[in-house]
């Protein structure tokens, strides 16, 4: 599986409803809103690297309410 931060800006007060329905997403493994300039960060896997794409384009950067995302993959070092 290949893994990746996603990090998420949102209109102004639209953080706890973006957090709430991103987790609803199969493939997300956590979203959290959190503080600073991003205001969720999203944990989601996928088989391949095209899955986690379609992933985060077909589904998470669909919610309402989202301004920008920043995909971070994880490498194994």
């Amino acid at each position: 599986m290949i893994e990746a931060y996603i990090l998420i800006q949102t209109k102004i007060g639209k953080a706890p409803a973006v957090t709430e329905a991103i987790s609803a997403i199969p493939g997300v493994l956590r979203a959290k809103s959190v503080t600073g300039p991003y205001d969720v960060i999203v944990r989601a896997e996928g088989p391949t690297v095209d899955d986690l794409g379609r992933l985060v384009v077909a589904q998470i950067q669909q919610v309402e309410g989202i301004y920008r995302t920043l995909t971070c993959p994880v490498v194994e070092l």
